[in-house]
Order: structure tokens, then C-alpha cells, then sequence
């Protein structure tokens, strides 16, 4: 949306800017002609075409009301000037006369239009001189000077004067004040969006503390329960919710708001996990093979609780009765938003037939659920010893709300 209005306001602009460089352009053009009527005594042809060019370029800006094509108007215009600057210089004294500088006002003002039009009056006026200066060298030059001699000197004055007060003083000027203006829209776009990564920074940093505040309260909860059973349900709660924080804790730390390091982010998990169920002197190994790879919010979340879900099913049915042992989590990317996801360890393992459709297990449900909702699959690795899954997910961009259920 924004996008269409700033490309609105390009085209305002440059609507804005023609219509002031056209009007200035006939006003001076017409005045020029009564100059040179009354006071120069040139009476032949260039008053006529100049006022001639003003008064058909007036009525071309006026057609502009019944058919807005700023593309068709500029290039009406842009014809009208250069036939009219074309006669001009061959009747006023061909390559030599002062009236050639005004063909730049057309080049000008059809870069400013759009660069290909720029392009083109370019091409096209360069091929006009050389042609003006082929034809003053061929034996029958049709260039003739009709400005009286004793006139020459201060037509030559009002041409230069009109070139350059067109080209810098109205399109130098517009064009500055346009530049002027978009820079500051610059500016404050470019504070906008310091503000908004500064309020996004905020939400993670907010959406964090809140987990954590949710983590602490279930931990506080369980330590009122003396059923093993449902501490171990409070446990396993608090531990999603902490995988969930630490994505908003990265995406806090971080510049780039939208993705974070995924390598970092499994160990720091696995290391929790392991701290969390097994204890600070657990000797179990953590074994990553994770390249540099960054996953959005969208895919690092539920591709973390699934990871979560793995590693704490691991830790307490797998080495229920161990203080040894070793998770590996290894992630491949396939192509640009397919990965292969290996994770399992040398535990103990469980039945073939137990499945997560015939399993009571809320861990063993969650890691089909969340690899659906990942748009991949996941199947076991029965060629190892212990419990290893193998994951096909695809990167989520925007995913739209989910249940686990």
C-alpha cells in the first residue's frame, strides 16, 4: 500500500514539475515574441513560431484535463519545441545561432519525465545538430539569419537567457526541491523503521519475559505437587514454554529481527534440557552437525519444540537409568527451503508397534503433529540403536495459527 503511494507522489511530482517548466516555458516564449516584434524588429518567422509554440503548448496543457496522459502531453510538447527550436535556429543563423542551446531544455525535460525519453529527445536532438551542421556546410544551405544585424547581439542575450533561466532556474530549482523532499521522506522513512524495529525488539523482549514469567509460575505450581506424575507434566510444560522464550530472547539480541541462528539456538536447548532432567553433572553428550542456518520465527518455534519434544523423551525414557549417553541432532538444507532434519540417540529405544497413534504419549504425538504443521513428514530410523527420527520439513514464511492438537 505504501509502495503505491510513494510511486503516487513520483507521479505527482513529476506531473507538478512539467506543468511549471510548460507554462514558464510559454509565458516566456510568448514574451520573447513580443520582444522581438517591438523591440528587436524581427519581423519575420520567429516571432510567429514563438507565439505560435505558446499558444498551441497553452492549449495542449489544457487538453490534459480530458485525457490525464502526462505521456502523451510531454511528448506533444516535446515535439511543438523541437520543430519550433528547429526553425528557429535555421532562420537565425543555423549551427551559429544562440537559439541552439534550447534543444537541451527538451533533453532535460525528458529525463526528468522518465529516462527513457531522456534517452530517445537525446538521441534525437544530437542526430537535429548534426543535421543543422551538415546542411550549413552543403552549398545550398537552407539557414538564413532573419534577426536584423544590429538585433543579433541582444537576440543572442534573450536565447542564452531563456536556456539558462529554464534550466536552472525553474528545473534546477524544481528538481532540487523534489530531490530535497524525497530525501527527507527518506529520512523519516528511515526513522520509522528504526521505530518499528525498536517497538519489534520491544514485543520479543516483552513476549519473553512473559514466557519466562509462565515458565516460573509452573515451576513454583510443581513444587506443590507430590505426584511424581503430574510434576513431570509441570516439568515438561515449563520446558516448551522456555524453548518458546529462547527463539524471542535470540530475535531480541539480534540485528536482523526476522531470523535467528539456529546452531546456537539447538545447543542452548539441548544444554537446558539436559540441565533440567538429568541434573549439572549429567555426563550425556550433545553432538551437533548444524551448519550456519537461519530459520524465521515461523519455522524456528515449532521446529524447536519438536526438537524439544525429541531431546526430553530421550532424556527420560531413553536413558531412564543412565548417567551416560549421546543425542545427535544433525540438520541438512536441501535446497532453498528444504531440510532434512536427524535426531535420536543411543538409548534404550521403544517397540516398532508403539506409534504415535497407538501411544498415550503427549512427546511422541506433538513430534508428528508439529512436523504436519511444518508441511514435512517424519519417520523412524530403525537401522540404529536407540530412538532416531528422520524429518523432512520445508521453511514456513508467514504460517497462519495452529493448534497441536
Amino acid at each position: 500500500m505504501k509502495k503505491n503511494e510513494r510511486h503516487l507522489e513520483q507521479i505527482q511530482d513529476k506531473t507538478a514539475l512539467f506543468f511549471k517548466v510548460s507554462l514558464t516555458a510559454t509565458a516566456c516564449c510568448l514574451l520573447l515574441a513580443l520582444i522581438c516584434w517591438t523591440l528587436l524588429d524581427i519581423r519575420q518567422l520567429i516571432p510567429w513560431v514563438l507565439a505560435g509554440f505558446a499558444l498551441l503548448n497553452g492549449a495542449n496543457l489544457l487538453l490534459y484535463r480530458f485525457h490525464s496522459s502526462l505521456k502523451t502531453t510531454f511528448h506533444i510538447a516535446a515535439t511543438m519545441a523541437l520543430m519550433g527550436a528547429v526553425t528557429i535556429v535555421l532562420y537565425s543563423g543555423g549551427i551559429n545561432s544562440p537559439f541552439i542551446f534550447t534543444l537541451a531544455i527538451v533533453v532535460f525535460s525528458g529525463y526528468v519525465t522518465a529516462p527513457r525519453f531522456g534517452r530517445f529527445y537525446l538521441t534525437l536532438s544530437l542526430l537535429i545538430l548534426v543535421g543543422i551542421y551538415s546542411q550549413s556546410l552543403a552549398e545550398y544551405s537552407i539557414a538564413t539569419n532573419l534577426v536584423p544585424e544590429a538585433s543579433r547581439d541582444a537576440f543572442a542575450f534573450l536565447s542564452i537567457l531563456l536556456a539558462l533561466y529554464l534550466l536552472g532556474g525553474v528545473f534546477g530549482y524544481q528538481v532540487m526541491h523534489t530531490q530535497h523532499r524525497l530525501y527527507r521522506t527518506k529520512g523519516e522513512m528511515e526513522a520509522r523503521m528504526k521505530e518499528k524495529e525498536m517497538l519489534l525488539k520491544e514485543v520479543h523482549h516483552r513476549v519473553k519475559n512473559n514466557l519466562q514469567t509462565v515458565s516460573s509460575l509452573l515451576r513454583m505450581q510443581s513444587r506443590e505437587v507430590e505426584d511424581s506424575y503430574i510434576r513431570n507434566l509441570f516439568q515438561s510444560s515449563q520446558n516448551r514454554v522456555v524453548c518458546m522464550a529462547m527463539v524471542h530472547e535470540m530475535l531480541y539480541m539480534r540485528d536482523d529481527l526476522a531470523k535467528i541462528e539456529y546452531r546456537t539456538y539447538v545447543q542452548d536447548l539441548g544444554e537446558y534440557l539436559i540441565k533440567s532432567i538429568k541434573g549439572t553433572e549429567s555426563k550425556i553428550k550433545l553432538n551437533l552437525d548444524i551448519p550456519e542456518i537461519e530459520l524465521g520465527i515461523d519455522t524456528a518455534i515449532p521446529l524447536g519444540l519438536l526438537i524439544n519434544e525429541a531431546v526430553t523423551n530421550a532424556l527420560k525414557y531413553g536413558f531412564q537409568n543412565q548417567d551416560q549417553g549421546e543425542i545427535s541432532i544433525v540438520l541438512e538444507q536441501e535446497d532453498q527451503k528444504e531440510y532434512v532434519l536427524r535426531i535420536g540417540d543411543n538409548g534404550v529405544g521403544f517397540p516398532e508397534a508403539l506409534t504415535h497413534k497407538t501411544s498415550k504419549s503427549l512427546g511422541l504425538k506433538l513430534i508428528h503433529n508439529l512436523s504436519r504443521q511444518l508441511k514435512g513428514s517424519v519417520i523412524r530410523d530403525l537401522s540404529k540403536q536407540g530412538t532416531n527420527y528422520i524429518i523432512r520439513f520445508q521453511e514456513i514464511s508467514q504460517a497462519p495459527f495452529h493448534t497441536m492438537a
